[in-house]
């Protein structure tokens, strides 16, 4: 699938909080912000972890210390009539539903809701069941890579080439799973690598504070952005404190675009304003001092200077040692023959 201008993703993730209209708000700063898509987690817990599993470091910071990654989890996942009221939400303001599954049954019932297309989220990368079932789909797959090596990124890729996936409707991101990224482990370069190996469309998704590092991915030819957003980095859960507030987001699209439209095209040409200064600031060959008509052009009797006529700079060497054939005032511009060179 084709990515011709920056594709632009609002993870809301769980930061709905379980709650749809909290949902719906952070839906609403995605419009706002001028978002391609809004992204959400779709998964059942007990398919997704078993009960003793612990959890991560940031979730440790972030949350309840008491509560195990199951009952956060369980907290947070939507069921199948909250995906309907959502896509409905998404398609009534013109912007598109995504999800990351997280299990096969959150698989198959994104295929049924008809979901555009799958993100597949950095921590099932090496799931094979996962991934066949995935390419299955014949959808555009949006691949994270965090946590992953460049080989575990092609052993993805390989799972979803054979289960009969065409590598065209597949997009790879770089993306550091930590929570919020320090500037030191992002490796953005890694990123560029990604594209060079495999020939995809690449982009990043941003767990950094501040926009910075996304900008910095499209520069780089990042063709998908994907950011966490919240509408209060105090609010209770797991992602909140790692997230955009609504105007950080705004802004960092807004940015994003202007560099989009900077980034221009990979021809080295002057832009029509710039024809208009050339001729203007262009330095001209003109007389350094008073020149006799048959006396000898030199550096010594020449020199450049801004000026409305004359031979261009350029033809210094071509002018140099010629025959004056008129007499020249200083700062006259300098002819050859009885024509001047422009």
């Amino acid at each position: 699938m084709q990515y011709e201008s920056v594709f632009i993703i609002a993870e809301v993730g769980v930061n709905h909080n379980g709650s749809l209209e909290l949902a719906k708000k952070l839906i609403d700063v995605a419009v706002e912000a001028g978002a391609d898509a809004v992204k959400f987690q779709t998964f059942v817990t007990e398919e997704e972890l078993v009960k003793s599993t612990p959890k991560a470091a940031y979730q440790q910071q972030t949350t309840c210390a008491e509560e195990t990654q199951f009952e956060m989890v369980k907290k947070l996942e939507l069921n199948k009539q909250q995906h309907i009221e959502l896509i409905q939400y998404c398609q009534q303001h013109d912007i598109e539903f995504m999800s990351s599954p997280f299990d096969l049954i959150s698989v198959n019932l994104l295929n049924e809701l008809d979901v555009k297309r799958i993100k597949i989220p950095s921590g099932e990368i090496t799931n094979v069941p996962f991934l066949r079932a995935i390419a299955a789909l014949n959808k555009p797959v949006i691949l994270s890579t965090g946590m992953a090596y460049l080989a575990e990124v092609e052993f993805a890729l390989s799972h979803l080439k054979a289960g009969g996936l065409d590598e065209q409707q597949i997009a790879i991101l770089h993306c550091t799973s930590e929570y919020p990224a320090a500037m030191e482990l992002v490796n953005l370069n890694a990123m560029t690598t990604l594209k060079q190996q495999f020939g995809l469309p690449v982009g990043y998704s941003d767990h950094t504070l501040g926009a910075e590092v996304a900008l910095a991915s499209v520069a780089l030819g990042g063709k998908i952005i994907e950011k966490h957003i919240t509408l209060d980095n105090s609010m209770p859960g797991p992602d909140h404190a790692a997230s955009s507030e609504p105007e950080q987001f705004k802004e960092m699209v807004r940015q994003i675009r202007n560099v989009e439209v900077a980034l221009g095209s990979d021809i080295k040409q002057p832009t029509a304003p710039e024809l208009a200064t050339k001729d203007v600031v262009r330095k001209k060959i003109v007389a350094r001092h008073s020149i006799r008509q048959g006396e000898q052009l030199t550096a010594e009797n020449l020199t450049t200077k801004r000026s409305p006529k004359g031979v261009g700079a350029e033809h210094w060497f071509e002018v140099i040692g010629g025959i004056a054939s008129q007499d020249y005032d200083p700062d006259m511009p300098v002819e050859i023959g009885s024509h001047t060179l422009s």
